[in-house]
């Protein structure tokens, strides 16, 4: 959810300069057409050069950093106190702040929308991701304590994804859906963390690999269907980063495994997917990491097939060749971005 938001900021600051150089480009069209007098140019020009921007993101940011505080520290203080208060009175503790913040936030959404639909205050989005954390926490506080959906707790991560989507979904909210897609993941068994990542949980054991292939082709098909339908269409910058991520953590633990060689063409077909993706939708963020994933998938390859050749002979001159290896995929990655953002600039102008 976190690492979405970082995303959200990300492209924020992308289509600002991209916005930014529109506007001025269009100012030189209706200038030149006489739409825009020269006085008004000048004028114009001289606002630009003010420097004036918003601090909206900022300070959004800073919200949002709150209210995770806000909810780790409910937690934290449910955790160290669960015996001295009470389970009744830390559940209706919790019940009743996610009351609040769904009644305040029903009180000024606009109704379920096909289309994007956004609060008049954007702090309201903040009360609907607000409530949803505590729901989640309130659903896993009474399954741990009082066991509602039996031994099951994947039923618990399921609960909660059918909750945030809903709730996603009614008050058009991303960072909902982050958490809807994160707990529908958890349910299949998947949790990719630092931690899982570098204990090489998920590249032990098969079944994630190929429970995360099923996700991540899941929400890449809901994406498409979403664009076509033109249904929360919006909403495809948040599918694409979860299926990108998913989709090729899941092939490059596939290219370690014993049939490798499987993988190679899924590999190959979901970066070629991204990749014309994030063409289409002018995103640096997916362009850049389909690259990364990519380039390790590559390597993966290649070091596949040089252990199944008997190139001893090579190896010390491979050696020699790897530090200009990395110096060239480094510049050519530079090249590549730069080529991207240039042809981004170029279509939208």
């Amino acid at each position: 959810m976190f690492f979405c938001y970082i995303l959200y900021i990300f492209d924020y600051y992308q289509n600002t300069a991209l916005l930014e150089k529109q506007s001025e480009f269009f100012t030189e069209q209706l200038t030149s057409k006489g739409f825009v007098t020269p006085e008004q140019h000048n004028d114009i020009k001289e606002y630009r050069q003010l420097g004036i921007f918003s601090l909206n993101s900022e300070l959004l940011f800073f919200v949002y950093l709150s209210i995770l505080l806000f909810t780790s520290g409910v937690g934290i203080f449910v955790y160290k106190n669960i015996d001295s208060i009470g389970h009744l009175a830390i559940l209706t503790a919790n019940f009743i702040l996610m009351l609040v913040c769904f009644y305040f936030s029903f009180r000024k959404s606009k109704g379920f929308s096909k289309e994007e639909v956004l609060f008049d205050n954007p702090m309201y989005d903040y009360l609907v991701l607000t409530g949803s954390i505590l729901a989640c926490i309130f659903v896993g506080y009474i399954q741990y304590q009082y066991v509602v959906f039996g031994k099951d707790y994947g039923l618990v991560s399921l609960f909660s994804a059918v909750l945030c989507f809903g709730v996603a979904y009614y008050f058009d909210n991303k960072s909902v859906l982050s958490i809807a897609i994160t707990a529908l993941a958890t349910f299949i068994g998947i949790t990719i963390t630092p931690q899982s990542l570098l204990q090489n949980e998920i590249y032990s054991n098969p079944y994630l690999s190929y429970s995360g292939l099923a996700l991540g082709a899941l929400l890449m098909l809901w994406m498409e269907y979403s664009v076509n339908q033109n249904f929360k269409k919006h909403f495809h910058i948040i599918y694409a980063t979860f299926a990108l991520n998913l989709v090729c953590i899941c092939c490059i633990a596939g290219l370690l495994e014993k049939y490798w060689f499987v993988f190679v063409s899924l590999m190959a077909a979901a970066i070629y997917y991204f990749y014309k993706l994030s063409y289409q939708n002018h995103s640096t963020f997916i362009f850049v990491i389909s690259l990364l994933y990519g380039y390790i998938g590559i390597n993966i390859f290649l070091g596949r097939v040089i252990g199944l050749l008997s190139i001893g002979d090579l190896v010390s001159f491979l050696i020699f060749c790897s530090p200009f290896y990395i110096i060239g995929s480094i510049v050519l990655f530079i090249k590549l971005v730069q080529k991207f953002n240039k042809e981004k600039h170029a279509s939208i102008q």
